[in-house]
């Protein structure tokens, strides 16, 4: 390889790296410090893409310091990044500057109904389709959010000897003021990180998020597009 192909190299990867420490201190404000390997560390719990590429980031940091540090004069490199190295630190900064939307990994279409629905209808989809959530509107919006689990505990609650005749059952029957299903909206064009940075605020303040919900812009009163568990959030670790 020419001095000219190591130079582009060299160069790829410090711009490569320098986007990826940008958006570290852009999203990692907790941290005072804007040492990288410090960014690193507390984005460490919060962010699937840190975790994933953890021990790639820090193996890069020690090469960056060698590749600017080293450097012997100007646009020459005593350091020079293996090709695979300097393609590798590029897929990480595209992937955290161009994120792909959570529309990406999230379950659609979704089964959303109204408080007069037949819960016959409801059992139906959960046989045929293995959806757990159901969304509930009434005429101004989204009111609550139905689960599988409190289905099941509804029938517990009413079975009659061996039988329940649910015929006639509305899904509003099966409302609760009791319970406490943690729903955030957003828009169609928010990406995974931030759908992941929602689930994280709720869980360091020791709350368990249900569901975010997707609709054209976030409104509670539009039709719901599709809808991210935290069961989805691990399709972040697969994207390549």
């Amino acid at each position: 390889m020419t001095t000219l192909q190591n130079q582009k190299l060299s160069e790829r990867f410090e711009v490569a790296f320098n986007q990826i420490h940008a958006w570290l201190q852009r999203n990692i404000v907790e941290e005072r410090s804007d040492k990288f390997t410090d960014l690193l560390r507390s984005g460490f719990p919060r962010h699937s893409i840190i975790r994933k590429y953890y021990h790639d980031l820090k193996m890069f940091a020690r090469l960056r310091n060698s590749i600017v540090h080293d450097k012997v004069e100007l646009g020459f490199y005593i350091a020079e990044p293996h090709e695979a190295v300097v393609e590798k630190i590029e897929l990480i900064a595209e992937l955290l500057l161009e994120p792909k939307a959570a529309y990406s990994i999230a379950s659609k279409p979704v089964f959303y109904y109204y408080e007069n629905a037949r819960l016959k209808d409801i059992l139906t989809v959960i046989q045929k389709k293995s959806v757990s959530l159901f969304p509930i509107y009434d005429e101004n919006g989204f009111k609550w959010l139905l689960t599988a689990e409190e289905i099941i505990g509804w029938f517990a609650n009413h079975l009659t000897g061996n039988s329940i005749v649910i015929d006639e059952v509305e899904v509003g029957e099966l409302f609760s003021e009791k319970r406490n299903r943690r729903v955030e909206f957003v828009g169609k064009d928010i990406d995974i990180f931030e759908v992941e940075e929602i689930f994280e605020q709720y869980h360091l303040k020791n709350q368990k998020l249900e569901a975010v919900i997707i609709t054209e812009t976030g409104e509670q009163q539009q039709k719901p597009l599709a809808i991210v568990t935290s069961w989805d959030l691990v399709e972040i670790d697969a994207i390549e």
